[in-house]
């Protein structure tokens, strides 16, 4: 069981990567890139899926085992340490543009990965530590929103038309994009809001969580322009707008074109059917298991490394990586994906 806590170390690599990327000249800027979109999409295409579940009694195990959300924690001091590496040699005289593009595409792959991925885990916590962690890595990406809308509007709206980070059956990944931003950030606003009414308390105030996080991330900005200037600030900006579009790309490749039925009593339950799912293992193993999706969606508080396979979940044909790809060419996207949501509802029917 060791060991299968151990290969959740995997995705440290990527930080390695950046290290190279942010330090050496050449192609070696875009090693982060090659590996996540070229290197482990090839592989997935060669591995077949694993769909195999834990016992009850290696959940058990699983659970006990501290390593996991070790893991986890391991991640803030890297991406802060990432991050200042990162501003410290963008502004470098030494490097051609296209190096500078390749560093900021490595940041931006950190700040989606790791800012915005594993802060998502942490934010399913129950203890106020993890919860703060998952802040913490969520502000590298500016995205601190996510929080609030994530936790009570996508679960509770999830495959339904008054969710902004479900996309629809024929919207296109940059369409969805406009949309999922603005009325996502729109949607935190306005859970926030009821959340202040709840307790009572004025809507503009120090309380409110919104403003909290405006605030904070301002502060953030201020002190990364002060410290490291204008230029360096500017291509964090970058970065951290790839790293919140690589998590709506995610967003919209989880939900593509399913919706829960409307009922009397508002929609049905969240089920598997209503998360696109895949078992590829190296995306499993880079994103914290985020690609079983389905089960997330069924059992929120699972930890990422007890999530189930289900067999009535629709499958991805392949990982995520391969998938966020495959999203950036609409028609091809259209294409496959459409195929494969009415080989689904077929087998659903019957």
């Amino acid at each position: 069981m060791k060991i299968r806590a151990l290969k959740f170390g995997l995705p440290l690599v990527i930080y390695v990567l950046a290290y190279c990327s942010f330090t050496q000249n050449g192609w070696m800027v875009f090693a982060p890139i090659l590996f996540a979109f070229f290197i482990v999409p090839s592989v997935e295409l060669l591995i077949p899926s694993n769909e195999k579940n834990l016992s009850d009694a290696e959940e058990q195990i699983a659970k006990q085992d501290r390593l996991y959300d070790i893991w986890l924690y391991a991640i803030v001091p890297l991406q802060y340490t990432a991050l200042y590496y990162f501003l410290q040699t963008i502004d470098s005289s030494t490097i051609n543009k296209w190096e500078l593009i390749g560093r900021i595409m490595a940041m931006g792959l950190l700040c989606g990965t790791f800012g915005i991925n594993v802060g998502h885990e942490l934010g399913h916590r129950r203890n106020l530590y993890e919860r703060n962690m998952a802040k913490a890595l969520l502000l590298t990406s500016l995205y601190m929103h996510f929080y609030i809308e994530h936790n009570k509007g996508h679960h509770k709206n999830v495959s339904t038309h008054e969710d902004p980070s479900s996309a629809r059956k024929g919207e296109n990944l940059y369409r969805f994009y406009l949309r999922t931003v603005v009325f996502g950030y729109i949607s935190a606003w306005k859970i926030a809001a009821e959340e202040q009414r709840k307790k009572g308390s004025a809507v503009f105030s120090l309380t409110n969580q919104m403003i909290q996080f405006q605030m904070v991330q301002l502060l953030f900005l201020v002190i990364i322009f002060i410290l490291f200037g204008t230029f360096a600030g500017l291509c964090f900006l970058v970065a951290a707008t790839i790293g919140f579009l690589l998590l709506e790309t995610v967003n919209y490749i989880e939900h593509y074109g399913l919706e829960r039925r409307k009922t009397e009593n508002g929609y049905e339950r969240a089920m598997p059917e209503h998360s696109w799912n895949s078992n590829h293992f190296l995306g499993r193993l880079l994103l914290f298991e985020l690609s079983r999706h389905s089960d997330h969606h069924y059992q929120a508080s699972r930890k990422y490394q007890l999530l189930r396979h289900h067999d009535d979940a629709p499958q991805m044909p392949t990982g995520y990586p391969g998938m966020i790809i495959l999203a950036m060419f609409p028609p091809l996207w259209f294409q496959i994906m459409h195929k494969r949501m009415d080989h689904f509802q077929k087998s659903m029917n019957h």
